[in-house]
């Protein structure tokens, strides 16, 4: 069995996911690495801050270094120095992005190579072989991926799609120790996504993850997409929400049973200094910090709270050094993987619903 659940209060649960790289304990929270690295954080820190799992995106690799590169080095895993587990994505989040996207048809999608502008066609079986190759632990197959206006008509071309190109991704698929996670779709669209999850929960996959969301829609209606999909997907699988990394999205989609999340956000934002705290969000290049010498959050135990004040993380953000973005990535990572390890031990402990509320009213104040 490649996963099974510890403990569970209400929808909430504790559960382990077994892959060829170790075990990952959830709920979890992977670090986005697309390019085979997570901005600013080398892998031995990511090790450090709790992260049990990362999320790369084989299409992605396949167009620069090539997979030649990552084949000679046995494998993604050496290539980047990470022995971990290893998810890959497929390519179909891909779909949003203009300079990636040009058409797709029955078959497969045809994409521009941002790199060197040639176009080239991606197909199930094409991005079951890149996986393959890569070598993650966990592959996403493709799916087609729409934007949160698609008319009622492109989701459920969306739909279809998703769950014909599951069906041959799983059918070109012949890794052993390559666990295969699909992907559900629907777009805006209740029905649709019950009907999505219902079809993909059908096929033999270790796992369901549900995408198409977090992108642009207001969180009321994410919310709402979560919860029609969620019901129609097996509780014995790991369930993974993609692209989802706030406090509160992950606190709520917890307590809806759902077990795995990855997000650009926490590095992202990062980037443009905004910092993650008990208290809430914490835009660190405002003018209020600059005398301040507190910690960044004195409930936080990483590195730069132990170590800096906001004063200087603030003289760094109005400066523009590339260590302010280098230490705001590390906290807010850090706090993300605590948020992570302290959600597990409610759960086990049976108080789930406690520790929300109680780091809710804090946040939100």
């Amino acid at each position: 069995m490649t996963f099974k659940i510890i403990a569970q209060t209400g929808k909430a649960r504790c559960g382990q996911l077994k892959t060829k790289h170790g075990i990952v304990n959830t709920p979890a929270f992977m670090p986005v690495a697309t390019k085979g690295s997570v901005k600013h954080i080398i892998p031995k820190e990511l090790e450090e801050h709790g992260a049990q799992a990362i999320i790369s995106n084989a299409f992605v690799l396949s167009l620069k270094p090539g997979l030649e590169v990552i084949k000679k080095h046995g494998g993604l895993h050496d290539f980047m120095k990470w022995n971990n587990t290893i998810f890959t994505d497929s390519g179909g989040f891909q779909m949003l992005l203009p300079s990636f996207f040009i058409s797709k048809n029955d078959e497969g999608i045809n994409f521009r190579n941002p790199f060197d502008g040639k176009k080239l066609f991606a197909t199930p079986e094409s991005i079951a072989e890149i996986q393959q190759a890569v070598g993650s632990d966990v592959a996403m197959v493709l799916d087609d991926v729409v934007q949160h206006t698609a008319t009622r008509k492109e989701a459920e071309i969306a739909v279809k799609h998703t769950t014909e190109w599951t069906k041959r991704f799983l059918k070109a698929h012949t890794k052993k120790g390559q666990l295969v996670f699909g992907i559900t779709q629907g777009g805006m669209f209740e029905d649709l996504r019950k009907k999505s999850a219902k079809e993909i929960n059908k096929l033999k996959l270790d796992g369901i993850a549900i995408g198409g969301l977090c992108i642009g829609e207001d969180l009321k209606k994410m919310h709402k997409m979560l919860k029609a999909s969620i019901l129609e997907i097996d509780t014995k699988k790991p369930r993974y929400l993609m692209g989802v990394g706030s406090p509160i999205d992950l606190l709520e989609s917890i307590e809806q049973g759902v077990d795995i999340f990855d997000s650009v956000m926490p590095t992202r934002n990062a980037r443009h200094n905004e910092l993650l705290t008990s208290a809430g969000k914490m835009a660190i290049d405002k003018k209020e910090f600059c005398h301040d010498k507190k910690p960044i959050d004195a409930e936080c135990d990483c590195f730069v709270c132990k170590t800096y004040t906001r004063a200087y993380i603030h003289h760094l953000a109005r400066c523009k050094e590339e260590l302010g973005e280098r230490l705001n990535s590390h906290h807010n990572i850090h706090f993300i993987q605590k948020l992570m390890k302290d959600s597990r031990e409610a759960i086990n402990k049976g108080r789930f619903s406690e520790f929300k509320n109680k780091f809710l009213k804090k946040y939100n104040k």
